[in-house]
């Protein structure tokens, strides 16, 4: 099963691209935040960031509403790219919203 769930702050603006079969993207940053517990027992806030693309009614709201530091709650999938640079493989892993709630 391939099923994320994210709740956290959005780090940037969508970007909103239009395709070439006219159908439009929304590509932005999340950032996400854990408590997580130290080897000598101090608490730590961990924070990790997510690339996430969006499709549909979900690019319409975004393009809309979205902007740097709102809440969101995310569910979705991991999708993972490969693509050639400089002669390197590289990889890119985003999430890909299935539905979205503004907090």
């Amino acid at each position: 099963m391939n099923h994320v769930n994210l709740i956290g702050k959005m780090c940037s603006t969508p970007k909103i691209v239009e395709l070439n079969n006219g159908r439009k993207i929304a590509r932005f940053s999340m950032s996400t935040n854990e408590m997580v517990l130290t080897a000598e027992g101090e608490t730590q806030k961990r924070t990790q960031w997510h690339r996430l693309t969006a499709w549909g009614k979900w690019v319409r709201i975004l393009e809309e509403l979205g902007e740097s530091g709102m809440e969101l709650a995310i569910e979705g999938k991991l999708i993972t790219h490969f693509y050639n640079s400089n002669g390197k493989r590289k990889c890119v892993s985003e999430v890909e919203v299935n539905d979205l709630v503004i907090l």
